[in-house]
């Protein structure tokens, strides 16, 4: 019997994107029968290692364009009927800890609740997700076992699976969030979803004609 078709979602806290992406990803879900898999990636580490730049850094300056861009999310928030968002106003913020803390909440099977309160404090109701006091206190208002996350997140195999997610990503291609895979096909940013969609029913349509 075939391996199901794999479908990821690479993500960082720290994207406002990556966000608003991922609450359009249930509705696609449901409808191709697909599940994503949910792949944490250091997007600092991404930028890094690809020269890339943070859209708050590539748009300063040009005419135009961030009034373009806040058009096109309120399109988005629009178009799939988003009312949980609210910019972070101490966005940039340094996510490390709220990366390592979701390959910690994988490991210990809490990665669910982790991921949801994890993206309400960052663009729900938006909180100094750095700053450690801000960070636990966040966590335990959503009812969670936020020490044992902590202390797992401080373990090697956690660093290191976050430093291997973010290498194999950019190996594969990414060079920011959200990205998503299909197969081996790589799309990135929020308005890809359509092509991302399109392409899941592509490929299990090929696999149906296989196995006709």
């Amino acid at each position: 019997m075939a391996a199901p078709l794999k479908a990821e979602f690479h993500f960082d806290f720290g994207s406002p994107n990556a966000y608003l992406a991922e609450l359009a990803l249930p509705d696609i879900e449901r409808r191709t029968g697909v599940k994503f898999d949910y792949v944490p990636v250091l997007l600092g580490g991404v930028y890094k290692a690809t020269g890339n730049l943070s859209p708050g850094e590539s748009l300063r300056g040009i005419r135009n364009k961030p009034e373009y861009n806040a058009l096109e999310t309120e399109r988005f928030l629009r178009r799939h009927n988003i009312t949980q968002y609210r910019m972070n106003p101490f966005f940039p913020v340094n996510t490390l800890m709220l990366m390592r803390g979701a390959v910690a909440a994988q490991f210990e099977g809490l990665f669910e609740p982790y991921f949801r309160a994890a993206y309400h404090h960052m663009w729900a109701e938006p909180k100094k997700m750095d700053d450690p006091q801000v960070f636990r206190d966040a966590f335990l208002s959503s009812g969670l076992d936020i020490d044992r996350i902590i202390a797992r997140a401080q373990q090697d195999d956690v660093k290191k699976k976050l430093i291997d997610n973010t290498s194999n990503a950019v190996a594969r291609g990414s060079f920011g969030s959200p990205t998503f895979y299909v197969g081996d096909e790589i799309f990135f940013g929020k308005d890809r979803l359509r092509e991302v969609e399109e392409e899941i029913i592509a490929q299990l349509d090929a696999r149906q004609r296989k196995t006709a």
